[in-house]
Order: structure tokens, then sequence, then C-alpha cells
């Protein structure tokens, strides 16, 4: 099981995710990513599709045409873990 992280490590992990912001109201991570149509922003998601399966952790997220808005939380740990963290630097370099 994962755990979740502690406080100087998360601060230190999301430093260095640009962009991604530290939610107010529960403990996630969020960001919003924009492409140039609905089709760029529905390949970026299958790309995530496919890696998230791959790590077992999935994103909450929202598309409407070519935006998409993605929280990233670990439900089990109550909380964000690396798992967060690793998904959320794979988006990062996909755009």
């Amino acid at each position: 099981m994962v755990q979740k992280l502690a406080n100087s490590d998360l601060k230190q992990s999301i430093e260095k995710l640009d962009t991604w912001v530290k939610l107010e109201e529960r403990d996630a991570i969020y960001r919003s990513f924009k492409f140039a149509n609905f089709n760029e922003a529905f390949s970026f998601m299958t790309r995530i599709a496919m890696k998230a399966e791959q790590l077992d952790h999935h994103p909450e997220w929202r598309n409407v045409y070519s935006t998409v808005e993605v929280t990233l939380t670990t439900h089990s740990a109550n909380g964000i873990t690396e798992l967060d963290i690793e998904l959320a630097k794979f988006m990062n370099e996909l755009v």
C-alpha cells in the first residue's frame, strides 16, 4: 500500500511540478491543460489512460472540447502519494 507524502516531501514535489497546484479544499493536486482542438485533448487523455492502467492509479478528470482538467489524489491513502506525483510528471512530459 502506498503512503501519503509527508508535508515536506509534498512541498518539494509540487515545486518541481510546473503549473500543478495543491488544492485548498482537499488533499489533491490540480492542473488544467489546453490543446489546439478536441482531437489533441482526447489523444492526450488516451495516452494518460494507458499510463494510469500501468500504474493502477487513475485520475479524476474532465474534458470540454480542447481543455482537460485533472485532479490527482490517492483515495486509499487519503491524500497525495508518489503515484500522483509520477502521473503528474508523466502528463507534464507529454505536453
